[in-house]
């Protein structure tokens, strides 16, 4: 069972990597899902923890749409983030008829330098998940999707994650359920989702707050569960 944390400073991802996290998805700007964070960030947090890491590629929060000039920022940014090894990526990008812009998906693939790569919840915005995913499993690099199962929230896709993570045994792609889940929730939806990859942001923080610090407690105990639920 795969627990990916959301990190947004080095001291989160300390914890993260303290309180059990396997892998932590490195972000700013939480509150828009995700942006680039800075290269010093970057850098400081792999110094920082010895589990995976993987760095949001985003350079706005407008859309999944971009333009060449967004583009060209995330090859750059990529570039960079392959400069300093030992990291993974994560990326997602549409063309505007709610199809995955597999053009400049291959163009920014082709700067990873084999880089593992997630593709991110761009993925819940597509008019067919299941015609998406069998384009992304063209692609090696791509070892996850994260995906609420095209819901708001994970809990109310799990029928869908169900079925995703069915046509995905045995595949190059895993899917890493996320948003919505909670340490309350979370051994009912593993039953019912069958997923072994999770991904929490807020559930792990105070009260819930996105803006808040960890909370070792809340990690600690979807740890746990994770660990029990190991079949």
């Amino acid at each position: 069972m795969l627990l990916e944390v959301i990190a947004t400073t080095v001291g989160d991802a300390i914890m993260a990597e303290r309180g059990g996290a396997d892998r932590i998805e490195l972000i700013t700007a939480i509150r828009e899902g995700g942006l680039t964070p800075s290269i010093g960030l970057i850098e400081r947090v792999r110094e920082a923890v010895s589990i995976p890491v993987r760095v949001m590629v985003r350079p706005h929060a407008r859309s999944f749409y971009y333009d060449k000039e967004d583009i060209e920022t995330m090859r750059r940014d990529i570039l960079q983030i392959g400069s300093i090894g030992g990291l993974g990526i994560v990326i997602g990008m549409l063309s505007q008829d709610a199809t995955i812009d597999e053009l400049n998906l291959q163009y920014l693939l082709d700067a990873t330098d084999d880089m593992e790569v997630t593709f991110h919840r761009a993925f819940d915005e597509v008019r067919d998940q299941t015609e998406a995913l069998n384009v992304l499993l063209r692609y090696p690099q791509i070892t996850d999707i994260l995906t609420s199962g095209g819901c708001d929230s994970a809990l109310e896709g799990a029928d869908q994650l169900a079925k995703l993570e069915r046509m995905t045994v045995g595949k190059s792609i895993s899917i890493l359920a996320g948003a919505g889940l909670t340490g309350q929730s979370l051994e009912s939806f593993l039953q019912h989702s069958g997923v072994s990859r999770v991904h929490f942001g807020s559930a792990v923080r105070q009260g819930g707050d996105p803006m808040k610090a960890f909370d070792a407690e809340r990690l600690q105990y979807i740890r746990t569960i994770l660990n029990q639920s190991i079949r």
